[in-house]
C-alpha cells in the first residue's frame, strides 16, 4: 500500500531536473523539500527556480507571485529531512548505483507507505529497486526539460510497482497540471528510445555533409511540425546528456543506438550545447 494523501513532496537532487520539479510541485501548492549533497548546490537550484518564476512571471503564466511559490520549498542537504515527506522524487545523476544507493536511504529514512519515484530518462526502474524491501512503491516519473515549460510527464511501471504507486504518479503529474503516458520497463521508455537516435541520425546527417545545420533543423521543424529540429534540441538537453543516454540504449539495445561519432568528438571537446555557451550552435550569456 501507498498513501493517498500527498501535502509534502521531497526532491531529491537541485540540480536542472531536481529544481524544476520542486518549483512546479509548490506552484502546484504542495509543500517541498529540495536536497543537495551540498550547500551551495542547493542555493544554485533556488537560483534557478527564481529565474524560472521571474520568466514566468513576465509572461503572466503565474496565478501566484513568485514569492509565494518559493516559500513552499525548504532547502536542505540532509536526507533525515525527508522523514515526513509523503512522496519523494529522485533526481540526481543518471548512473544506477547513485540511485540505488539514494533509494537505499530513503527506504531508510521513509515510512514505509511513502510512494518512491525516479526521475531517470533511460534506468531501468525494477533495478532501481532491485534490493529494496518495498520495490512495490518505487515509480518512474520521468518529467521533460525544461520542467516547469514542458506539458509531458512519462509515468514508469516497474516489474514490482503496484497499481496504487502508479496511479498515485498519474495524479500528481495531473494535480500538477502535466499530461501523463504511461511506459513499461523497457529501455529508454517511449521518450529516449525514439528521441535519442532521431538525434543521433541528425548529428550523422550533419556529419556527413546531407545539408547545412540550419538546414537539418528548418527541414524537422517545417516538415515534421517539431518546435525543435534535432541539432538545436541536443544542444538544449545538452550533448553530454545525450551521449550518457544513447550509451545506455546502444548497451541495452545494440548497434542501432550506436551514438554518432561527431557527438563523441564535441562532448570531448567540451562543448555540450547551450549550458557552455557552444555546441553545435553557440549561444551568449543569457
Amino acid at each position: 500500500m501507498v498513501r493517498d494523501q500527498i501535502d509534502r513532496i521531497g526532491v531529491v537532487g537541485a540540480g536542472t531536473m531536481g529544481s524544476g520539479i520542486a518549483q512546479v510541485a509548490a506552484t502546484g501548492g504542495y509543500d517541498v523539500r529540495m536536497r543537495d549533497v551540498e550547500e551551495e548546490f542547493v542555493e544554485s537550484g533556488f537560483e534557478s527556480i527564481r529565474e524560472s518564476l521571474e520568466r514566468l512571471e513576465n509572461r503572466d503564466d503565474l496565478e501566484e507571485d513568485p514569492e509565494t511559490i518559493r516559500g513552499r520549498i525548504e532547502g536542505t542537504t540532509d536526507l533525515e529531512a525527508f522523514a515526513d515527506c509523503d512522496l519523494v522524487v529522485e533526481a540526481v545523476l543518471e548512473d544506477l548505483d547513485v540511485k540505488r544507493e539514494v533509494f537505499a536511504d530513503l527506504e531508510r529514512v521513509c515510512d514505509d507507505d511513502v510512494p518512491l519515484a525516479t526521475n531517470t530518462s533511460t534506468l531501468s526502474i525494477t533495478s532501481i529497486a532491485a534490493d529494496l524491501e518495498h520495490p512495490e512503491r518505487v515509480i518512474g516519473l520521468h518529467f521533460m526539460n525544461p520542467v516547469p515549460i514542458m506539458e509531458g510527464v512519462e509515468v514508469v511501471v516497474g516489474e514490482k510497482t503496484s497499481d496504487e504507486a502508479t496511479d498515485l504518479a498519474h495524479r500528481i503529474a495531473e494535480d500538477l497540471e502535466k499530461t501523463t503516458w504511461e511506459a513499461d520497463d523497457k529501455p529508454g521508455f517511449v521518450t529516449n528510445r525514439i528521441l535519442m537516435p532521431w538525434i543521433n541520425e541528425g548529428i550523422r546527417a550533419f556529419d556527413e555533409g546531407v545539408a547545412a545545420k540550419g538546414d537539418i533543423d528548418r527541414g524537422m521543424e517545417l516538415g515534421t511540425n517539431v518546435p525543435m529540429g534535432p541539432l538545436r534540441l541536443a544542444d538544449h538537453i545538452g550533448l553530454d546528456v545525450c551521449l550518457h543516454a544513447s550509451e545506455t540504449l546502444h548497451e541495452e539495445l545494440g548497434d542501432r543506438y550506436q551514438p554518432a561519432y561527431l557527438l563523441k568528438r564535441k562532448v570531448e571537446a567540451g562543448d555540450l550545447g547551450k549550458k557552455t555557451g557552444k555546441g553545435f550552435y553557440e549561444y551568449e550569456d543569457e
